[in-house]
């Protein structure tokens, strides 16, 4: 598959003048460097100005091995209790941290009127799976047990997560489900991380292409399941893509490029969705890259992507 769709030309300059802030490809020798990409933003940004209160606090992870960093910022003159969307960052699961795509997230809670709690899961290889699915179901129950001190409406509850945090937000969900969890309003999974198999026609077609390609894909893959990645041993909370029941979950946004690596995964989980009788909402973005908005957020694609997002949460909200 050698004929690849065009990238988004507003993306593809922005791509070309800032080469050196995306990864196509990662090595197991490169994690550390990506590492230190993630920089806080500083106190303005995150809190909009002033128009979130920002709290930390630290909650039990799911199986009690650790305690797990929750950050909260919350509309500082809504009166509550007030819709969340519970935030789990990207980073191929071996790098990010509760800082990291937080701002977009607000400027997302800022126009619906919710409340973003930004989980700081272990990362991998050094707490392979399952530890940050266990952190982020542990701080979705606390932040569910404990909604009413902290002015959140349990039953408005999203997860949200891009991509790496997009695949552990599925996973959280399916999990929740078949515990019999904190009740979840919606999903959005943003570029969404779902397949350790990493063979599918778009994996395959974007190879060395634009951002996050099949080798960096392997690496995280590699990093979070160790050998199990790629065998039938896979459990569906560890890559959701493994999963033949999505009966049961909630109304489900799923948003992925056109041009990158994660497209038919995230096209397979909708249809998935819909065969099991659920309700899901898929855009793919003409011309997108993996985490385009993110890049080059001033393009008219990231516009729209941004816009379907806020609609999407309004109308579930």
């Amino acid at each position: 598959m050698t004929v690849r769709p065009p990238i988004d030309p507003e993306v593809e300059a922005v791509l070309r003048a800032e080469r050196d802030q995306v990864v196509t490809t990662l090595a197991p020798d490169q994690i550390a460097g990506l590492r230190l990409r993630s920089v806080p933003p500083d106190a303005g940004a995150l809190t909009g100005d002033g128009r979130f209160a920002m709290s930390t606090h630290r909650v039990p992870s799911e199986d009690g091995s650790s305690d797990v960093t929750v950050l909260l910022l919350r509309p500082a003159s809504a009166p509550g209790p007030l819709p969340l969307i519970v935030h789990l960052h990207g980073g191929g699961m071996v790098a990010g941290s509760v800082y990291d795509d937080v701002v977009f997230t607000v400027g997302l809670a800022a126009q619906a009127g919710c409340a973003v709690a930004s989980v700081e899961y272990r990362l991998a290889p050094e707490d392979p799976y399952p530890a940050a699915l266990q952190d982020s179901y542990g701080a979705l129950v606390w932040l569910a047990e404990n909604a009413a001190v902290l002015g959140l409406d349990p039953g408005r509850v999203v997860i949200e997560g891009v991509s790496a945090g997009g695949g552990l937000a599925a996973a959280t969900a399916l999990l929740a489900r078949d515990r019999g969890g904190p009740s979840l309003a919606g999903q959005m999974l943003i570029f969404p991380m779902l397949d350790d198999r990493n063979d599918s026609a778009s994996a395959v077609q974007m190879a060395g292409y634009g951002a996050w390609d099949r080798s960096a894909n392997a690496t995280a893959w590699g990093a979070y399941l160790a050998d199990l990645a790629g065998s039938a041993e896979v459990p569906i909370y560890a890559a959701p893509g493994r999963a033949s029941d999505l009966s049961g979950l909630p109304p489900t946004f799923i948003d992925v490029g056109s041009a990158e690596t994660f497209r038919d995964e995230a096209i397979a989980y909708a249809g998935l969705i819909w065969l099991c009788g659920g309700e899901a909402e898929l855009h793919v973005w003409p011309g997108g890259i993996h985490g385009f908005d993110f890049l080059a957020p001033g393009a008219a694609v990231s516009r729209d992507a941004r816009e379907a997002r806020l609609r999407w949460l309004t109308r579930l909200l």
